[in-house]
């Protein structure tokens, strides 16, 4: 794998930073999670009542696949200088602590360089390494809100909507990768290190580029939430979600006429090219009443003669039997740390034809901290004693 050789000291938590180091894991990467005694965040809350699959809940088994989890008591004297020999051998130090913990800690980029100087340390934040939202607390719903995300999720009239998973903390985690990536690319290159710093909220706008530029570039309309069936404030009619007589269909881009044709559908009114923007509310629901009088079946037949773009509405049921899914192997059955079948969804990278294999499931709170540490050369008899003073927790 790409990244094999490079070695990554991750104080992540919760999902972003957790989930951005996995996938450079997945590449390859040794990835040592430094966790406290009691587990990180994500051990503890995982969504669905904190369900747990395979020992952990949800939220762990997400985003912590093809890593050594290791238990030190940062505020531990004997802990910290064991994390100081860990950073010593890295190539990269990763954490999304608040701004200011790590420094606190003694943990801190211009610390850490007296080690390391050729660290790349990389942090990942709610919105950012200062500012006036500095002290503020990160978290999805929180970056949705205020980006305007959740807005523009809504339907004109309504309460604006949340997405319907973590998205933010999803595309904000592929930033911090695709950020520690690059860094690892200057330091091949330069042989110098870099901090990287990536940010929730801002992750949330670049999840929006699209929508943000044409908002802010062209005549602004009206409102910003979705109008009727459309699927955004900035799509034409009939671009969006319909309901037939037994299941939903999605309509993506393609010509109005073309698609009125297929559907059989003649408007009471003389309509031009404009129209499909300037009066997609009116055209949307002549378009839902229209598909409500037969089964998806039959509208796919009409679409699929005239190469009209659309598709079925899968729910996740559907989802696990769909036959793409399936060729992909984007849900990968494995077995977790104490033998319980887990489904995860797979790295969607490919090199050379191949997945990222899972080399170790998300694992038992502290399973390779006493691994980690005979390779830092302490004994069995200084890892008891580290352990009883509550240093360091042995799984």
């Amino acid at each position: 794998m790409p990244l094999e050789g490079i070695r990554i000291v991750s104080f992540n938590h919760f999902l972003m930073g957790p989930f951005g180091i996995q996938f450079l894991a997945d590449l390859g990467a040794e990835v040592i999670a430094i966790e406290p005694i009691q587990g990180a965040f994500q051990r503890h809350w995982g969504g669905d009542n904190a369900k747990k699959a395979g020992g952990e809940t949800t939220l762990d088994l997400v985003a912590n696949r093809n890593k050594k989890s290791i238990c030190l008591d940062l505020k531990n004297p004997a802990a910290l200088e064991i994390a100081k020999k860990l950073i010593a051998g890295a190539d990269v130090v990763a954490e999304n602590f608040r701004p200011g913990v790590m420094e606190k800690l003694g943990l801190g980029h211009e610390a850490l360089k007296s080690i390391n100087p050729e660290v790349i340390f990389a942090s990942a934040s709610g919105f950012g390494a200062d500012g006036p939202y500095v002290d503020r607390p990160g978290q999805d719903m929180i970056a949705q809100s205020l980006s305007g995300l959740a807005w523009i999720t809504g339907k004109t009239g309504e309460v604006p909507r949340l997405v319907g998973t973590s998205a933010v903390d999803h595309h904000g985690a592929m930033i911090f990768a695709a950020g520690i990536l690059g860094a690892l690319v200057k330091k091949t290159r330069t042989g110098k290190g870099a901090r990287v710093d990536v940010n929730l909220f801002s992750a949330a706008l670049n999840l929006q580029a699209e929508s943000l530029v044409c908002y802010f570039n062209g005549k602004k309309p009206e409102g910003s939430q979705q109008p009727a069936h459309i699927g955004s404030w900035y799509h034409e009619a009939p671009y969006g979600i319909y309901a037939t007589a037994d299941r939903y269909i999605g309509l993506s881009l393609g010509s109005l006429d073309v698609t009125l044709e297929a559907l059989g559908i003649v408007l009471p009114f003389e309509a031009d090219p404009s129209d499909a923007y300037v009066r997609r509310e009116e055209i949307s629901s002549i378009v839902a009443e229209k598909l409500r009088e037969k089964p998806f079946a039959q509208w796919a037949s009409a679409l699929d003669a005239r190469k009209i773009w659309y598709t079925q509405v899968n729910d996740y049921d559907d989802l696990a039997e769909d036959p793409q899914v399936k060729h992909n192997g984007d849900l990968v059955q494995v077995e977790s740390w104490n033998g319980d079948p887990i489904t995860l969804v797979a790295n969607p990278v490919r090199y050379d034809g191949k997945t990222a294999p899972i080399r170790l499931v998300p694992q038992k709170l502290g399973a390779q901290t006493a691994e980690v540490l005979s390779e830092l050369g302490v004994s069995e008899a200084q890892q008891q004693m580290l352990a009883e003073t509550g240093a360091i927790g042995l799984g």
